[in-house]
């Protein structure tokens, strides 16, 4: 046990030093291995994401087996489990709608069938917390129709406590990844765009794209609606160690899928200040650029130094090192192509291309271009690992691991449903303290707003 707690020390120096810019002793390695820990454990993709304590035990068996230095505590993630409770019609489940050991898909609703109308913009702007609950929830739940009664209660209940439960799993499993296996947990928290949920969750794509023809002041107001609530989440999540970063998840703002005069309008103005406000609290965020995000990398350069992780997907690292290597520490760029269909001497070259161009004064932390799932080869993984670890030592004194500003600002609340003001007219009056009835009515209410907000995020 011992050991294994030096081994944590050591990886998280590691870790953290690489994150926030400097030399640590050697790159870290953080793959986000998903259905590939089912495949490695034996056991199925329906396993592992409809019962999420063998998700947590499939992670942990890869972390124990593999010489890594952090990993997520389940890169699966959507626990079926608890979109099945809900009757959450986005999700295709495997080993229902799809193979047993083919991984979880997104269904994305026609534009005809979006679950937010062209003509409802002004009721979201209006009141995004409730345009969810009441407009947004019944559309997407098979459970909670107009006419669900008794059933859609069960359902919104039954949802809010695994939600509760599976988070909470989440503490468990990492003290588990450091004991069990000296393992570091990855990341803590959630962030995605305001122009992305609207692309991925209310209008689609396709309705989204005809809406930047047909009302673009609308889309803009929209995401400066959804920009507080956004934050409320990742903040929620977050690291209250300050140590790993907040996970930001970038899926359709960048070209091709929109224009540069698009994501300079709509996409930077409504994702840039929050990203800058996490870093007020001493937070940095990672951009996992799934896809290729080149034709934005001027705009990233603009946060402040540190504050971001840039992983690369299919974007080309060496111009991200070039642009944005000066200021932030680089991951991924190994191809998941090549992980799944190459030999491991592709890899092994591959890593130490890798290496060679960005990261001999460190900052980089290797991993694969994108999440890795059940088509991955395990040799080819162990290639990555194995020649990382041997070639990618530093020479001289690692780097003692940088501060990171100290947080500004007092504690930070997530909004309620019910303002406090409202509810104070409706209670009779007494003699007891009102400050302490408020701050535990809109520490409570604010729950039911974090609800929601996490559902449209995370599943």
């Amino acid at each position: 046990m011992k050991d294994l707690e030096r081994l944590y020390q050591e990886r998280l120096k590691r870790y953290l030093t690489a994150l926030r810019h400097g030399k640590p002793d050697k790159i870290p390695i953080r793959p986000f291995v998903a259905e590939f820990t089912a495949k490695h454990a034996g056991f199925t993709c329906q396993e592992v994401t409809h019962d999420y304590n063998l998700a947590f035990a499939a992670a942990r068996r890869c972390a124990a087996d593999f010489d890594w230095d952090a990993v997520v505590g389940n890169m699966v993630y959507v626990w079926t489990g608890l979109t099945q409770a809900l009757g959450l019609k986005y999700y295709a489940i495997p080993g229902v709608d799809v193979p047993a050991d083919t991984g979880f898909q997104y269904r994305e609703p026609g534009e005809d069938d979006a679950y937010m109308k062209a003509d409802e913009y002004d009721r979201l702007i209006d009141d995004s917390t409730a345009f969810l609950y009441e407009v947004w929830l019944p559309r997407v739940s098979t459970e909670m129709g107009s006419q669900s009664g008794r059933r859609g209660q069960l359902a919104l209940v039954k949802g809010s406590m695994a939600m509760a439960n599976y988070f909470n799993a989440f503490g468990t499993q990492n003290a588990l990844l450091r004991s069990e296996c000296g393992t570091v947990s990855a990341l803590s928290g959630i962030l995605k765009a305001p122009f992305d949920i609207l692309a991925d969750k209310l209008r689609g794509y396709l309705g989204l794209t005809m809406d930047m023809m047909e009302r673009p002041g609308k889309v803009l107001a929209a995401c400066e609606a959804l920009m507080p609530h956004l934050l409320d989440v990742a903040l929620a999540g977050a690291d209250p160690l300050r140590q790993v970063p907040v996970g930001y998840w970038m899926h359709r703002g960048c070209v091709p899928f929109v224009s540069r005069g698009q994501f300079e309008s709509h996409y930077w103005p409504t994702v840039k200040p929050i990203v800058e406000e996490l870093w007020r609290q001493g937070h940095q965020t990672l951009f996992y650029a799934e896809g290729n995000w080149d034709a934005h990398l001027a705009s990233f350069a603009e946060l402040p130094e540190l504050s971001v992780v840039y992983h690369v997907d299919t974007g080309d690292i060496l111009k991200a090192h070039r642009e944005l290597g000066s200021k932030f520490c680089l991951s991924g760029g190994v191809p998941n192509y090549l992980l799944g269909n190459g030999t491991p001497d592709q890899v092994r070259a591959c890593c130490k291309r890798i290496i060679d161009a960005v990261a001999q004064d460190g900052g980089y932390i290797m991993d694969a271009s994108a999440i890795m799932q059940n088509d991955t080869r395990e040799e080819n993984l162990r290639a990555l690992t194995e020649f990382t670890r041997d070639y990618g030592v530093h020479s001289g004194a690692a780097d003692a691991v940088p501060d990171v500003p100290p947080p500004a600002g007092g504690v930070h609340r997530a909004r309620g449903c019910v303002p406090w003001e409202l509810k104070a007219k409706e209670l009779p009056a007494g003699d007891g303290d009102p400050a302490l009835l408020r701050r535990v009515w809109e520490e409570v209410d604010s729950l039911g707003s974090m609800f929601i907000w996490q559902l449209l995020l995370s599943f």
